[in-house]
């Protein structure tokens, strides 16, 4: 095909965790789109690789999971010109894109309480707009 795909200075999945098919092309190209299979789905056998360890699989399984198929393949597509070469360029770069996302790692989140004084503010904003709406009751209490 072309070799390993890589992804960054780290990462580069191996020729053999990728396959692709060239299939006809939906839309305008006239006689041509008749003839000439230039979409391109590339395969990326996201299971049975070992280029990606088990959180960044899981993180790309996430950010991927309308691309998956029964097998658990991530399946990219791209029709995006008439030549076969350039979409195969293309479904790769998108690939190369996926994996990248998912191989950032989200910060943890650190559970925080409010402060004191926002809850204080909090407070006297509540008692604050019940005096307002209180003060708009033209018939005293109800």
């Amino acid at each position: 095909m072309r070799g390993p795909l890589v992804v960054d200075a780290h990462v580069a999945i191996p020729e053999r965790d990728l396959a692709w098919t060239s299939v006809r092309a939906s839309g305008p190209g006239g006689q041509n789109v008749n003839k000439v299979a230039s979409k391109v789905e590339l395969r990326f056998d996201l299971a049975g690789t070992l280029a990606l360890d088990a959180p960044t699989k899981a993180r790309l399984r996430d950010l991927a999971r309308s691309r998956l198929d029964a097998e658990g393949a991530l399946v990219v597509v791209s029709q995006l010109t008439r030549d076969r070469e350039r979409n195969l360029d293309d479904a790769r770069t998108k690939l190369a894109e996926l994996v990248r996302q998912a191989l950032f790692k989200p910060k943890a989140r650190r559970p925080t309480r409010p402060t004191r004084s926002s809850q204080r503010a909090r407070v006297d904003d509540k008692r604050r707009q019940g005096e307002r709406k209180r003060g708009r009751d033209p018939g005293g209490d109800a």
